[in-house]
């Protein structure tokens, strides 16, 4: 309990003291000095127009204003390199330059094609996109765990016992504040991890009905242009867009399950069969792989293990990253960028001074 709260305080001086100070006396750069490679990850960045409807869900998308701002800064200080250049250090050793930074972006949401990318063309840059092998349809619709999650919000308040995957195992669940639905929300992405995709969007409608909202309830994040920009999965045609526009595809899976979850079979197929999906959608090889949710909690050995497998050339974790970090070919780290993010605190991540006081500081606490 002590840690806790010593990080609920210790994280506002951090943000608008600690990092300001450290990045203004040029001690974060000098930091990375000498550091052989750095991952950002993005998730998409928030289209112009839109609403941010809940800062939890919504935070991972960054603005388009703090995305410029980051990339300036990566041009002036560090060497930003482009999917090739880590390719050829991952497969053949090619010595990168000092502060090498790759820039990645997962999930393959509409608007990394509508919203980021024009911004990395004008800038001169590449990125590393890890779509879904849902993607490479013709018409995908939205991440199963977001519409999970945005159904939850719509359902009334009340107690529900939900079991709409036929193996009764259902569970009872309470739905009341936002907190109390988020809570909910996580408990049954683990759990519905563990099935395919047709039994997930099987229990999405099943609930719905149980729910009492109509078919039509998610209609504006399929209508609305700025919502299906936030919520709509690139399709086979878009994809082919990124990679005419000189960015490079990478696998996140099928359909984003927690890997961990699943069966090896089911692990395996998510895999395997994205990347075969996504090859013959953009006519090019697809040599990476990004974990779904990309934490200890949802990545094991045996997947890192069915990625090499599965000819993969390297993988990708969604934690541990910034420079000094160990490089493990499939659990490279990343710098996960979030919204609210300043150019600081940025840096602190990039440098790894963020991730080393977090492991000394958690280390005192034990």
């Amino acid at each position: 309990m002590w840690f806790d709260h010593e990080v609920i305080v210790v994280s506002p001086i951090l943000k608008r003291v600690v990092y300001p100070w450290l990045a203004n006396s040029g001690y974060l750069r000098r930091r990375a000095d000498g550091g052989a490679f750095c991952v950002l990850t993005y998730h998409g960045v928030l289209p112009a127009g839109y609403q941010v409807g809940d800062p939890q869900q919504d935070g991972s998308l960054v603005s388009a204003e703090n995305l410029r701002g980051q990339i300036q800064l990566l041009k002036e200080c560090y060497h930003v390199v482009s999917p090739d250049e880590v390719r050829e250090w991952v497969v053949g050793g090619k010595e990168l330059p000092e502060r090498a930074v790759l820039l990645t972006c997962d999930d393959g949401l509409r608007n990394v094609l509508t919203d980021m990318a024009p911004i990395l063309r004008e800038e001169g840059l590449s990125c590393l996109f890890f779509a879904l092998g849902a993607s490479a349809a013709v018409s995908p619709q939205m991440l199963w765990y977001e519409q999970l999650y945005l159904l939850l919000l719509e359902a009334p308040a009340g107690n529900y016992a939900l079991d709409g995957l036929g193996d009764g195992l259902g569970m009872s669940v309470e739905l009341g504040d936002r907190a109390q639905r988020r809570f909910v929300w996580w408990s049954l992405v683990k759990k519905l991890s563990q099935y395919d995709q047709s039994a997930r969007a099987g229990f999405i409608e099943t609930s719905r009905i149980q729910f009492g909202l109509p078919d039509c309830w998610n209609t504006e994040c399929v209508s609305s242009e700025v919502q299906h920009r936030r919520f709509g999965l690139l399709n086979r045609a878009e994809l082919r867009q990124l990679v005419d526009q000189g960015m490079s595809i990478g696998s996140h899976t099928l359909n984003h399950p927690m890997l961990s979850q699943q069966t090896s079979e089911l692990a395996w197929r998510e895999i395997a069969e994205s990347r075969t999906l996504l090859e013959n959608a953009i006519g090019r090889p697809v040599w990476a792989l990004a974990y779904p949710f990309g934490d200890p909690g949802s990545v094991t050995l045996r997947e890192m293990q069915m990625a090499e497998q599965a000819g993969y050339q390297c993988a990708f974790m969604n934690i541990g990253g910034g420079f000094g970090a160990a490089l493990p070919r499939f659990a490279l780290p990343r710098v996960h960028v979030s919204v609210d993010m300043s150019l600081a605190e940025f840096e602190a991540h990039l440098s790894g001074f963020h991730r080393d006081f977090r492991s000394r500081l958690s280390g005192a606490a034990t």
